[in-house]
Parts: C-alpha cells; structure tokens; sequence
C-alpha cells in the first residue's frame, strides 16, 4: 500500500515542479519586454504583470494555498496565451 500513496506523492511534486516551472518561465519572460510594449499592446503594464506573477511565484514557491496556486498558475497561463503573443507581434513589425 506504502507504493501507491509514494507514487502519487511523486506525480503530485512533479506536478508541481512543473506548474512552478511555468511560472518561473512567465515571470522571467514577463522581464524581458519593454514597458511600452504593454501598453502598445493594450495590456495591462509592465509592473502589474510584473507584481502579478512574481507574488505568484512567491505564493507557489511557499504554497500558502490550493486557491493561491491556483490563480498563480492561471495568471501565468493567461499571460503566456494572451500577453505574450501580443507583445511578441509588436516586435515583429
């Protein structure tokens, strides 16, 4: 029985590692465009979706709550489908 809750125990922090990984990567990705890219793009500003994912990353990283990871993670998610791609298109004109 101890093998069964042992490799759940491991695909919940691989789960996790993952999930934190795609956070790291949205923040880290979220510092490297220029401020009036964001607002060129209609978005929301640099520092907001700065603060956004890194308090994100904080809460993932000290895993205050299933509800606080889990907005983390779908704010990471919405800026690397939405944010990303429109200030990736700026670049490219």
């Amino acid at each position: 029985m101890e093998t069964v809750f042992t490799g759940v125990g491991l695909i919940t922090l691989l789960v996790v590692l993952i999930l934190l990984a795609v956070n790291i990567f949205a923040f880290v990705n979220s510092l490297m465009f220029p401020a009036p890219a964001y607002e060129a793009a209609g978005k929301l500003t640099k520092p907001a979706w700065n603060l956004i994912l890194g308090l994100g990353m904080v809460a993932q990283v000290l895993s205050f709550s299933f509800l606080l990871n889990l907005v983390a993670i779908i704010a990471a998610l919405v800026f690397l489908l939405d944010v990303r791609p429109a200030l990736a298109g700026l670049r490219r004109r």
